[in-house]
């Protein structure tokens, strides 16, 4: 549990499953973005998670001046990877910020693989 607002009255608790939700949902909107990831710490194998399972490509980690987001994504092959990520980090610290006023110290965008997309 995070704690991100706390006065006389009591305090405002956000649950680690809320935040990496809040930041695969916002993640996965980017333009680019083909899915999430999650490492299966068994085999080593990636699958790409559906939309209900986004958040196990997220890990939250406490820090000094705010979380600490990792995602794992996919991103589609042809697209700029810089401006994807870039896209991800803005997208994913206003949601997380300005939406549910949880402090966000750095965000990584961990590029786990690249996927050729279909013609339409």
């Amino acid at each position: 549990m995070y704690t991100i607002k706390s006065n006389e009255l009591g305090a405002v608790n956000v649950a680690v499953e809320v935040v990496q939700t809040i930041a695969g949902l916002a993640a996965i909107d980017c333009y680019g973005l083909v899915g999430m990831v999650a490492q299966d710490l068994q085999s080593g194998l990636t699958s790409i998670l559906g939309r209900e399972s986004v958040r196990k490509g997220v890990t939250v980690k406490k820090g000094e001046d705010g979380l600490e987001v990792d995602l794992h994504v996919i991103v589609g092959y042809g697209i700029k990877i810089k401006e994807v990520g870039n896209n991800v980090m803005q997208k994913v610290r206003y949601e997380l910020e300005k939406n549910a006023g949880i402090p966000v110290a750095a965000i990584n965008v961990n590029v786990r693989g690249v996927k050729v997309l279909a013609d339409k």
